[in-house]
């Protein structure tokens, strides 16, 4: 059999976004029919499947006062959700609430509002992802000064209300972060996987002591949520992990007994986590 290569493994078709600046994020939503990108011209857009391997434009607006450096989509149960954050230390809910027709835009292009604008950061909000839908509607922020913030929607049907039920300070600057989206409560609490893109040449992450009392000289972070004491602890650090982490991401449980983390570098890491016995 012959050796597989990108060439023939993918095809690869290129779309002209008209962005003005350089795009930061690309994510598709959970059907993979529609994608949203996002920039340094502050614009996010969002391209819908024609069915045939092509996408149309279907939005495109301001969305902050600053580079947009993620953007995330809600799960479709919730509606027509996304999630933006932004060098403007804000992050942003958005819903798509109709078409051109109803709201008298541009023809042919959907119309996305603000529904909530969290303030809470003083610094870059580096990275923004909704949580797992058997949590609930959670989202979580992560910001350049290294704090980690979790937020809920009491009500789903009131994007407009969001409170934050937790914030978690990790000393480094916190550049990615991922949800475990394993869907058992037993034997696997709520995860979450950071990145940090602390250089080297920085002594904070080796100073940051762990909750269980033990330095730690890593660039990736496990915390785990306790119903007990109903906080989140950091219950692993991967010292292998050395160089400044760009992005983070779990992959699908599929019934397995561990966790998969994919941690992109200035190379790309699958690491295995098991839980302790």
């Amino acid at each position: 059999m012959g050796e597989l290569t990108a060439s023939n493994m993918f095809e690869s078709e290129t779309i002209c976004a008209d962005h003005k600046d350089l795009i930061h994020d690309v994510a598709y939503d959970f059907y993979g029919e529609r994608m949203a990108t996002c920039s340094s011209d502050q614009y996010v857009k969002v391209w819908d499947s024609d069915g045939r391997g092509g996408w149309r434009l279907s939005a495109s607006w301001k969305a902050h006062h600053g580079s947009v450096w993620k953007v995330t989509w809600a799960h479709p149960e919730f509606g027509q959700v996304i999630a933006t954050c932004s060098f403007d230390r804000t992050a942003a809910i958005w819903e798509e609430v109709g078409d051109a027709a109803s709201s008298g835009s541009e023809k042919g292009l959907h119309t996305w509002l603000k529904r909530s604008n969290l303030v809470d950061s003083r610094t870059s909000v580096t990275d923004v992802k909704f949580g797992p839908k058997h949590l609930g509607l959670l989202l979580v922020t992560c910001s350049a000064d290294g704090i980690i913030r979790i937020y809920e929607a009491p009500d789903v049907m009131n994007l407009a209300q969001w409170t934050l039920q937790h914030e978690i300070p990790t000393k480094v600057s916190i550049s990615c972060l991922s949800w475990n989206p394993s869907l058992s409560r037993v034997g696997n609490p709520p995860m979450l996987a950071v990145g940090s893109d602390e250089p080297n040449t920085s002594n904070a992450v080796a100073n940051v002591p762990s909750d269980k009392g033990t330095a730690c000289n890593g660039k990736v972070f496990i915390y785990e949520y306790s119903e007990t004491s109903r906080r989140w602890t950091r219950t692993e650090c991967l010292s292998s992990v050395q160089e400044p982490v760009n992005d983070i991401a779990f992959a699908p449980n599929l019934g397995r007994s561990f966790h998969l983390l994919a941690v992109a570098t200035k190379d790309v890491r699958i690491i295995k986590l098991e839980p302790l016995a």
